[in-house]
């Protein structure tokens, strides 16, 4: 294995915060594999670029030789993770968790590599503690320390009410550690709270306490903001490839530099060479982004569909031109005008109406060459045919059938 020194310069890269960097190097300094384990709610069914900087971590890891486990929290996602809500949280069905947690396994392998990753469902011994095992879990930990977490502390003093079931959440959170025998655990810088609520039942247990690697949250297309659906500001893994690449071209050069912290595999001697060669002007920032584009793009679609996208891209932007290939949709028309928000989400150019409708607002939308005006919410068309651009990045041929 890499000497422990070199292991840990690889896993701070893009880290928060290290608990506790020095119990970490002396793990490191033991020369064998250690347990690393990461635990994913299966709140959302599909992954966008916010999700995998915690999976890019753990595949840096396995490349250092180190067992890697995917946890996913099916017991936990049931509960729901009070995590940031002012709210008690809406849990998951079983059928949604296990629906989700499918997804996951489906995508999660386009990063990590699916013979050496071992993945684990927190229900298989959850489930089957008995009431005593339960009973001594919760004695573990006070209601005054769960009160120091941030959300629980501003809902109870704003008298918003608190679930008994949402105590629960970090504390079989952290009893996962325990039954893992967990050496690290990666977590958000949100999840702080949890992870060290492992560390302590670790000890409570008679256990080494796990050392507590957090990455941040990745800011999504805005700039400002977490990358979240919700927001319209994500990258999605399963984006069409052309989708990708102009999503990731269109970053600040600012944002770049941290995508390539957090998501790019170049070393970290070339990232630092990178930095140089822009801010001294030997390198144009369009170029290392091209460069980054091409990169995430060919990991998540292959070589050949990241070129074309690249093609694609300067082809619409450089040279002013529509795409020689446009993907053609077929559409039955409902009735005789159709409502351009509903056209928008049956052919798959918005996820919702509502999202239709906000980029129509936003002036996101051409037909035939021609922006819609924010005032045409309500636009309908009569049956036809029509080029439909989404962005600056979306065409569609809509064809009526």
């Amino acid at each position: 294995m890499l000497e422990a020194i070199k292991q840990l310069e690889i896993i701070k890269r893009g880290a928060s915060e290290i608990i506790v960097q020095e119990e970490l190097l002396k793990k490191l300094e033991r020369g064998v594999p250690l347990r690393v384990k990461a635990g994913f709610d299966p709140t959302a069914p599909d992954i966008h670029l916010g999700h995998t900087v915690l999976m890019e971590k753990m595949r840096q890891l396995q490349d250092l030789g180190h067992e890697l486990i995917f946890l996913i929290g099916d017991f936990t996602g049931m509960i729901g993770d009070p995590t940031g809500k002012s709210e008690t949280r809406k849990p998951l069905t079983s059928e949604d968790a296990a629906r989700n947690a499918l997804t996951y396994k489906e995508q999660i392998f386009r990063i990590l590599d699916a013979e050496k990753t071992r993945v684990e469902f927190n229900s298989h011994w959850i489930g089957n503690l008995k009431p005593e095992e339960f009973i001594r879990l919760t004695s573990q930990y006070t209601v005054a320390r769960m009160l120091e977490r941030e959300d629980f502390k501003q809902r109870f003093q704003g008298q918003t009410p608190i679930g008994i079931h949402e105590f629960l959440y970090p504390l079989i959170q952290g009893y996962d550690s325990v039954h893992l025998k967990a050496d690290i655990e990666l977590g958000g810088t949100d999840q702080k709270f949890n992870l060290i609520v492992g560390r302590e039942l670790q000890k409570a247990y008679g256990q080494a306490p796990q050392s507590i690697v957090l990455m941040p949250l990745l800011e999504g297309l805005d700039g400002a903001k977490k990358m979240s659906k919700s927001l319209g500001n994500y990258i999605g893994i399963t984006e069409p490839p052309q989708e990708m690449f102009g999503k990731i071209m269109s970053i600040t050069d600012e944002l770049m530099l941290r995508y390539y912290e957090l998501l790019s595999h170049i070393s970290n001697e070339e990232l630092l060479k990178l930095r140089n060669e822009i801010a001294n002007g030997m390198m144009h920032p369009m170029k290392a982004k091209e460069a980054l584009a091409l990169e995430i793009t060919e990991r998540y679609h292959g070589k050949d569909e990241a070129l074309k996208a690249k093609e694609g891209f300067e082809l619409v932007f450089r040279k002013k031109e529509v795409p020689d290939e446009i993907p053609v949709f077929k559409m039955a028309w409902e009735e005789e005008l159709m409502w351009l928000p509903r056209i928008l989400r049956l052919s798959g150019l918005a996820q919702s109406v509502s999202e239709a409708r906000r980029l129509i607002e936003q002036g996101g939308v051409k037909i035939d060459g021609e922006k819609v005006k924010v005032s045409d919410v309500e636009l309908k068309l009569p049956k036809g045919s029509y080029l439909i651009a989404v962005g600056k990045r979306r065409f569609l041929k809509i064809e009526p059938v």
